[in-house]
């Protein structure tokens, strides 16, 4: 038995080395990269011979065709108010299907899972086509609007499963001593469903920060691009391509993303497990 166990630990501990591996090695070498003078790759190593913090003044210089600090403020923006408006949606819409029964529940449930089922960029013609009659060309709240709908089905659905674990028993203890559904939601639901609140706050930040189809062809102008669109264009020109600077712009993205981690980190990791086991 002593043997059994020592092999599968040593299976267990060799798969999680491989995979630290695979995530930190692309990180260091961006990391690296981001250090190394000049533009190219090919002459780029993971430890620096000359470092230098060239490639990050060139980010803050404010240059006509590099606005980083602008596409910057565009993503923490859209990412903050989609993370708000993923949240308050999702809420009402869980809470609605967890506790209240009504027509065509189940089908909406069902409704929600096929959704997910169709790709992203296969509504791009008509979200063009929408934008343009809506006069919303460029515009940030559209693409807002836009991600928390895209968020509201699955993170629905992942919710309405964390709540139904919830008992009944409180709400109905609750109903008796004269509470309304809305104090019910706000004083009881919301503050026991804090680690699935987490998680969709989670998913609605990050996604902006990395999303690069739906931010492309609703925004058209460099002021109103963000990060992924105006980092995309550093590597995109052929005979000017800089990957360097490429790289210390992807780094500082991880910034806001390791701060809201860190703020929901004891939340977050409950609510993943919780949202796979319960309902």
């Amino acid at each position: 038995m002593n043997r059994a166990k020592f092999f599968r630990l040593l299976i267990s501990h060799a798969i999680l080395i491989f995979m630290a591996i695979i995530i930190i090695y692309p990180l260091l070498w961006t990391i690296g990269a981001s250090f190394n003078p000049g533009n190219s790759l090919i002459s780029t190593t993971m430890i620096p011979q000359n470092p230098t913090l060239d490639h990050y003044r060139e980010l803050f210089a404010g240059s006509e065709s590099l606005q980083y600090v602008q596409w910057y403020l565009n993503s923490l923006k859209i990412s903050l108010f989609t993370m708000i408006g993923a949240v308050i949606c999702v809420s009402f819409t869980a809470y609605a299907f967890s506790r209240f029964r009504f027509k065509g529940r189940q089908n909406a449930l069902t409704l929600f899972l096929l959704l997910q089922m169709i790709p992203q960029f296969s509504a791009l013609i008509a979200l063009f086509v929408l934008a343009q009659i809506l006069g919303m060309m460029n515009s940030h709240w559209l693409l807002i609007l836009l991600y928390i709908g895209g968020l509201i089905p699955l993170n629905t659905y992942l919710m309405k499963g964390y709540m139904d674990s919830i008992p009944m028993d409180l709400d109905e203890s609750a109903k008796i001593d004269g509470a309304s559904n809305t104090r019910i939601f706000l004083q009881i639901i919301m503050p026991l469903s804090k680690p699935m609140i987490a998680v969709v706050a989670m998913t609605g930040f990050t996604g902006p920060l990395g999303d690069f189809i739906l931010a492309s062809t609703i925004l058209r102008s460099p002021e109103y691009y963000t990060l992924p669109i105006g980092l995309y264009n550093l590597v995109n020109d052929v005979m000017g391509a800089s990957f360097t600077t490429f790289a210390a712009g992807a780094i500082l993205i991880s910034i806001p993303i390791a701060i809201i981690f860190l703020l929901l980190q004891k939340n977050f990791v409950s609510g993943l497990t919780a949202g796979g086991t319960k309902g």
